[in-house]
């Protein structure tokens, strides 16, 4: 599929997600197939401020192309910095986050609380898209909660504003991450812009995917919570999309090995001390449901080297 003037080999995206997509995770879902991937949500202003740290969460691999890093902010003139900063460093789109529900980000303005005011969201993608020679993409949720739903509204303040294409969350601010996604939204949102629109939301089987993209009628599919620890995801919704089954079902041996793999890839990327903590999180997801997965999962949450992450997966010594 095309956004903007970016070729995308399938409509199988890959959410960003805070703390969690960075470079190692990004290669592996490239690699599984992920048409498009997206660097954890960037913050404009910090980039305003020359924070170091932030810039550095832009850092881009030349295997990863196409790839989208992802901006948030409320300040017009700050998140149309970040994007020119987002493609100095690369990026082959930039998306805005207007979706975040956190406290530290809604409650700032940022994410998910532009909801309450779409023209001030309008205003932000216009001067982001003026800023750019790239695609701007946007994602954003339901609606602020049950009685402020207004995403059909707000993804065509967006579209007049110049998205090049829209993700919708079927969920509102309000619920965060609880109770069930609403496709019914995203169909109505599909039906009234012209614009791309990608399903978020409840997407943990390729049989998910597929009926996403059935029910909604939308663009694209991108899987977020369900790709932790399942990277396969996207490789088994590219087949059943492609072929109508399900081939790819990792063994528990393949799950260990892409553990181990994931944790020595971080470990190169930040160092040991840092690529191991940051780990960790993956590393839980990796053995979910494994035989003995208690005594297995706290001893790698105690883990503070390679060695000892590879010698409790590949000799099982916990």
């Amino acid at each position: 599929m095309k956004i903007g003037n970016v070729e995308i080999k399938n409509n199988i995206f890959a959410a960003p997600m805070a703390g969690v997509s960075d470079i190692a995770y990004r290669a592996i879902l490239k690699e599984m197939g992920a048409g498009l991937v997206c660097t954890e949500m960037v913050s404009g202003k910090a980039l305003w401020y020359k924070d170091k740290k932030t810039a550095e969460l832009m850092a881009l691999s030349a295997f990863e192309h196409p790839v989208a890093v992802q901006i948030f902010g409320s300040e017009p003139d700050i998140v149309a910095f970040g994007a020119k900063c987002a493609e100095a460093a690369g990026a082959d789109i930039v998306d805005i986050n207007m979706g975040c529900p956190v406290p530290k980000v809604a409650g700032h303005g940022d994410g998910s609380a532009l909801m309450k005011n779409p023209k001030l969201a309008g205003e932000i993608v216009k001067a982001a898209k003026k800023a750019v020679n790239v695609p701007i993409t946007v994602k954003f949720r339901k609606g602020w909660d049950d009685k402020n739903i207004n995403a059909v509204e707000f993804a065509l303040v967006l579209q007049e504003n110049g998205a090049d294409a829209v993700t919708v969350h079927g969920r509102t601010r309000e619920q965060m991450y609880s109770g069930k996604a609403d496709r019914e939204i995203i169909a109505r949102v599909k039906e009234k812009v012209d614009i791309p629109v990608i399903g978020n939301g409840d997407i943990f089987c390729a049989e998910d995917a597929a009926e996403m993209l059935k029910v909604t009628g939308c663009d694209g599919v991108m899987p977020a919570r369900g790709l932790e620890g399942n990277p396969w995801l996207i490789k088994q919704i590219e087949e059943l999309l492609s072929e109508g089954k399900v081939s790819c079902k990792p063994t528990e041996s393949d799950r260990k090995m892409m553990a181990v793999r994931h944790a020595a890839e971080l470990c190169k990327i930040y160092g040991e001390e840092n690529g191991i903590r940051r780990s960790r999180c993956h590393l839980l997801w990796y053995t979910k449901g494994f035989k003995d997965a208690a005594r297995l999962r706290s001893r790698l949450a105690r883990a503070v080297t390679l060695d000892e992450v590879k010698a409790i997966l590949e000799k099982g010594e916990f």
